[in-house]
Order: structure tokens, then sequence, then C-alpha cells
């Protein structure tokens, strides 16, 4: 089992290299890189324990005990910033680690004590210190729920955001950390149901090597919250809700219909869904409109949010396509390519999404009608 422990400190800190040499380095960067290098003193200390040395290192007993809050706040952090939701005022994070400050300040007088007076605690258990370790464990388990959950909304609410951008969110999902998100609250599930730490800690490599990996290969993603709003319901009138919603735009008619004509025209005579990497900035830049006009005049007259809205463009005319002769020479994901996705795998999922089947079962029963 150490074997797997000294290879999450080992890549844990080699990603932490990386990222520590990286130009122009986001907030999300530096939360990641603070994190692994956490993660692997974390890993470094329980290796130690493990192979029963950490009595032998008396100066290092106790750090262990209130360091499991940091990686809920690490979470955030991270979460918060790759997704652009991090706290108006930045002073604010200071308070996730309120916790764990105060944790290390009650055991100052421990810290203070002499090298026999620590081993001899280390020995019976921390004699003396039950009630901390008690509350502390019941903070452990309630930091893992709540930052578990948080950083989950948060993602769900990066998804409607990013459909709200842009017309492929492939490289922009971040499906890979909302998986790593579930991965942690697996972690804490064991936390809380065994506290076995041999799987608990085996589990933070696997989740540390992971999210280090995809973190380093990570884009930084422009969404600004400013310019972001909740998709609308399916239906082309304007409900109660996106009234209220919409309430305080400032949008007139007059120009909502302007930019909706010149929306239409740039779709159905110029294709410009056909752009692959086409965002809403750069639509809105083409209709000389404001961004958060476009996105409202979207969810409103068509009743889609800007990913569904360009994508259903490109799946009609990848239906036309089938049946024109010109384009028989053509793959069907060259066909796809053509008519503006950008790659397989948001090919396929749009297509299943709004007709129930794969490309290649609609392709056969388009050929059929």
């Amino acid at each position: 089992m150490n074997v797997i422990y000294i290879a999450g400190i080992s890549i844990s800190l080699f990603i932490a290299a990386l990222l520590l040499n990286k130009k122009n380095k986001s907030r999300s960067d530096v939360f990641l890189t603070i994190w692994m290098l956490v993660l692997a003193f974390h890993l470094f200390l329980y290796e130690v324990n493990f192979s029963g040395s950490l009595h032998k290192m008396p100066h290092l007993l106790g750090i262990e005990i209130p360091l499991p809050l940091i990686h809920g706040v690490f979470l955030y952090g991270y979460v918060s910033s790759i997704t652009n939701q991090f706290p108006k005022r930045p002073w604010m994070m200071f308070l996730h680690f309120l916790p764990i400050g105060v944790g290390y300040g009650y055991l100052i007088p421990f810290f203070l004590s002499s090298r026999e007076e620590k081993v001899a605690f280390f020995e019976e258990g921390f004699g003396g210190y039950e009630a901390f370790m008690n509350v502390g464990l019941v903070l452990i388990f309630l930091s893992g729920i709540v930052y578990v959950v948080w950083c989950v909304r948060l993602l769900h609410r990066h998804k409607q955001a990013i459909q709200q951008q842009f017309s492929d969110i492939e490289e922009v999902s971040l499906s890979w950390l909302q998986f790593l998100t579930y991965g942690l609250g697996v972690i804490w599930s064991i936390v809380i149901f065994t506290n076995n730490d041999a799987y608990i800690f085996a589990g933070v490599t696997v989740f540390a090597i992971l999210i280090g990996f995809f973190g380093v290969q990570q884009r930084t993603i422009f969404v600004s919250p400013k310019q972001v709003t909740v998709p609308s319901q399916e239906g082309t009138r304007k409900t109660s809700n996106e009234k209220k919603k919409y309430a305080g735009s400032g949008l007139k008619d007059e120009l909502a219909d302007e930019i909706y004509q010149k929306l239409m025209r740039l779709f159905h005579d110029e294709a410009a869904y056909k752009r692959n990497e086409l965002s809403l900035n750069e639509l809105a830049a083409d209709l000389d409109a404001h961004p958060n006009y476009l996105s409202q005049i979207i969810n409103e007259r068509e009743g889609k949010n800007f990913y569904d809205f360009v994508n259903s463009f490109r799946l009609e005319a990848f239906k036309k396509s089938i049946k024109d002769q010109k384009h028989k020479q053509l793959t069907l994901l060259g066909l796809a390519y053509e008519c503006g996705f950008n790659s397989k795998s948001s090919f396929n999922r749009y297509c299943k999404k709004e007709t129930g089947q794969t490309p290649s079962v609609l392709v056969t029963s388009l050929e059929q009608e």
C-alpha cells in the first residue's frame, strides 16, 4: 500500500511543479497548486504514520488532525475560480479557513509541549483532547458533505452558463471535475461510514492524481456572470417567469425585433451556425448587439439557450445534407463538421438528445422517408 501513497506524493509534487512553472497563472491554477502541495504533505503524514515512524518525528505530531478540513475549502476555491463564481469579496474566502485556523489554535499548547509529552499524548491516543477530537470529527464529516454539495451546485450553474455562451461546450463543460467531485463525495462517505484510513488515503491518492492531471490541461474559461441568464422553458411565448427575469433588462421591443431579424438573416442566409466555435460574444459582435440582449432575445423568441439554438440549426442542416447527392462522398462525421459541429462526441450527444437516435439510426430513418 505504501507504494500507492509514495506515487501520490510524487505525482502531486510533480503537478505542483508544472503549475508553478506555468505562465499567466489563473486564480484556479493558484488554488490547484497549493492544494497539490497540501495533498502531498497530507499523504506524507499518513505514509509516515502508516509505517509507524510518526512518533519518531514528534514535531509533526498533531498536524494531521485538523488538516482534513482544508480539502473541502480548496475544492470550493478551485471550482468557484474555474467556473468564474468566486466570491465578489475575495476576503470572504478567508472565512472558509477559519475552522482549521481555530483547530490549530486550540492545539498550540500541544505543539509547544516537549518531545516526551507529545509522544506520550500520541501513544495514549491524544488523551485529554477527546472532546476536541470528537468535535473535529463531526466538523470533518459536515465539511465534506457541505462542500461537495456546494460544488455540485456550482458546476450545475456553470453548465447552464456555458450553454448560454458557447455553441460547443465539449472543452468547457468540466464534466471531469463534476465526476471527481462526486468521487470526493464517495471518499467522504468512506470517512463517515467506515473511517478506514487505508481506503480513505488510497482514494485521496487516486483523486490527487486525477484532479492534477486534468487540472493542468484545463484551459481558462471566460464566462462572465453578468452575461449569463438562466435558460428559459420551452415555448416561444414569454412566460410570467421570463417577464420577471428580464424585467430590468432595458431591452425595448423595437430593438429586440431589429436584432432578431438580423440574427435570423445571419443564420438562414449566411449559415453563421457553421462556424465550429461560434460563441455568444462573437455572434453579438457580428450583430452589433450587447451579449445580454442577444441571450435574452434567443431565450424569449426561440425558447432555447444559445447552445441549443445554434445546434438545432446545425442538426437541421445535417438532416437536409443527408438527402443532398453532392454530399454523398462525405462520411457522417465529415458532414457533421461541415454543418458546424466541432467533434464526434458533441455531434452524437446533441443528435441523441434532440432525436432520441444515434446519428447512424437517424440517417437510416431519413433515407427511408
